[in-house]
């Protein structure tokens, strides 16, 4: 059984302008996206700006999030790392905690090989007995999974059980699902074609949209399950414009403006991350108007 099927947000890290994490803020926005709909919650990813955390402060988030969803919908903790050692350590630590699955984001700089994702993979997994979604996103690690190894990991390791392919290459990821023999859970992690993800096999999507967007994500999900994929795709295509604003610069750069212009002071960014160019902020402000969503 997968470990959700629909829209999961990867939630942003709201900060103190100390730049501290401000849990309060956390605690607000958790709440926000269970009662918008949101199917999972996939916290210190990406989005959450995990790679400007210390160990300590990442441990401390995944902890403050399963307690405060207290099984309400399922909690999904980043906990990968380029170090096999380190990601060992952070996935014991969610698991202890109470974390309902792991998402392992691909070694970065020092780029495996297949067979030492392989090895990487397999090292991690034995250490925990939660499920776990592997993360491809090779155009922020360098270092991408190829259908086959991601075949191999789900068929090999009883408690990896799927991934979230950012890759955008449909074509590999129709490669994947030919030779998965159905094991393996898929969710887009591109926000602009969830709909051709699903018609794939996806059981849903790993999404930055749902931090802004919540009910319409999940109903993009939702309405294809529900057989319902002309409905389905007239949502995707009306939020493309808008996922395209929220990836004009770096991820968390422009969700984080676009949850600070809705009013929800979700605070500044962590260097190297800055904050974001005067004129893309200002087409950021009108696709979202134009999108339906209220700027304080």
């Amino acid at each position: 059984m997968a470990i959700f099927k629909g829209a999961g947000v990867a939630i942003a890290t709201p900060m103190k302008e100390n730049l501290e994490i401000n849990f309060d803020k956390l605690d607000e926005m958790l709440e926000e996206q269970i009662a918008g709909g949101t199917d999972a919650i996939i916290i210190c990813g990406t989005t959450g700006e995990s790679a400007t955390m210390t160990e300590a402060e990442h441990a401390e988030t995944i902890r403050f999030a399963v307690e405060r969803v207290n099984h309400r919908i399922p909690v999904i903790a980043g906990t990968g790392s380029n170090c096999t050692r380190t990601a060992i350590e952070l996935s014991k630590e969610a698991e202890k905690d109470g974390a309902d699955g792991l998402l392992l984001v691909t070694p970065y700089y020092n780029k495996a090989t297949q067979n030492g994702l392989i090895n990487h993979y397999t090292a991690i997994c034995n250490e925990v007995k939660i499920p776990a979604i592997l993360y491809n996103v090779p155009s922020r690690t360098g270092c991408g999974l190829q259908p086959q190894t991601i075949a191999t990991l789900v068929k090999n390791v009883e408690n990896i059980v799927g991934v979230k392919d950012a890759t955008g290459n449909i074509s590999q990821t129709a490669h994947l699902m030919s030779i998965a023999d159905g094991c393996v859970d898929l969710y887009s992690g591109e926000d602009a074609i969830i709909v051709p993800m699903l018609s794939l096999g996806a059981k849903g999507v790993i999404s930055v949209l749902s931090n802004v967007a919540p009910q319409e994500t999940h109903q993009i999900c939702s309405l294809y399950f529900e057989g319902k994929v002309k409905e389905s795709c007239e949502l995707q295509l009306k939020a493309v414009p808008l996922v395209e604003a929220l990836f004009c610069e770096v991820n968390p750069i422009p969700v984080k403006k676009a949850l600070n212009l809705m009013g929800l002071n979700v605070g500044p960014l962590r260097s190297p991350m800055c904050e974001m160019g005067q004129e893309n902020a200002q087409k950021l402000a009108e696709v979202m108007k134009e999108y339906g969503i209220k700027l304080a």
